[in-house]
């Protein structure tokens, strides 16, 4: 058996406009992440991961905020508080608004989100 706290993350990963904070539990990753009034996937993460578009898969859940996504294919959507998402790999995201986006992500790419591949 396992319990963790986010509050204690096992790492925190700083980024513009925002940070990860990381836990490990039953071999699974979870991040708490917020992203601040003015973060963009493709201006702040982008030199950090290497790719033109985000190649996470984030399966997670939005505490506070809003959030607009677009896919490289064009498809768009929102989200905001109490909502759940699937965002397979290839997409950007950009916080909507002045309010910061919190939100819990484990799907399966959260252990490399925002870690430099250099």
């Amino acid at each position: 058996m396992q319990a963790k706290s986010v509050d204690k993350a096992e790492e925190v990963r700083q980024f513009p406009h925002g940070h990860s904070e990381i836990v490990e539990v039953g071999g699974a990753s979870l991040q708490r992440a917020t992203f601040e009034a003015g973060w963009r996937w493709s201006t702040d993460i982008k030199p950090i991961a290497g790719t033109d578009s985000c190649q996470v898969h984030h399966v997670g859940y939005v505490l506070s905020g809003r959030m607009k996504l677009e896919m490289d294919d064009g498809a768009a959507a929102e989200v905001g508080p109490g909502d759940v998402f699937d965002i397979p790999p290839g997409h950007d995201g950009w916080v909507l608004g002045d309010e910061e986006c919190v939100l819990l992500d484990w799907g399966p790419g959260v252990a490399g989100y925002a870690k430099s591949t250099s």
